[in-house]
């Protein structure tokens, strides 16, 4: 079986794996931002891709009882960005498209900037927040501890931004 990211969609070789095809499908916009926070907007799709073929090797091991899909493959794209030649932290173009080409201010890079600083924990925290539009308990659930984590973890992230940033200034 072969699953790949093509247009954004999630194609597949295997009729047998039409049902993972439909089970990922919903989460791609989700996986694709987070993957552009974590590399460069030509490695995003290989990212992706990446993380496809990893949740697709570990499905079987997926337990529904212990949580929903999005976390546990919002984990993989984390654990597959960590990975191998993906250390560079590009800033990322868009905040609700990461395809769509706006052109960042100068404001913007200052953020981007702020946030390349936060330690990998808080920029986590902070790219699915804000940038991926999870909830606190979904953010949980990937990084693997609890909500009132995420919230303390934020609200440091926060405090370190507004000390960078000046109290006025972005977040």
């Amino acid at each position: 079986m072969e699953a790949t990211l093509i247009g954004g969609r999630v194609a597949v070789t295997d009729d047998s794996a039409h049902d993972f095809a439909a089970w990922v499908e919903p989460h791609l916009p989700a996986m694709t931002r987070f993957a552009a926070r974590l590399v460069s907007a030509a490695d995003r799709d290989d990212l992706v891709q990446d993380a496809l073929l990893r949740a697709w090797r570990r499905w079987a091991t997926y337990q529904a009882e212990r949580g929903a899909p999005l976390p546990w493959l919002l984990a993989i794209v984390a654990d597959q960005g960590r990975r191998g030649r993906r250390r560079s932290r590009p800033p990322a173009v868009s905040v609700h498209d990461p395809r769509q080409h706006t052109r960042l201010t100068p404001a913007d890079l200052d953020l981007e900037r702020a946030i390349a600083t936060l330690s990998a924990r808080q920029r986590t925290a902070v790219d699915l927040y804000y940038f991926v539009d999870l909830d606190v308990a979904t953010i949980a659930a990937v990084m693997g501890c609890a909500p009132g984590t995420v919230k303390a973890t934020l609200s440091q992230a926060r405090a370190r931004l507004h000390q960078l940033l000046g109290e006025g200034d972005h977040v």
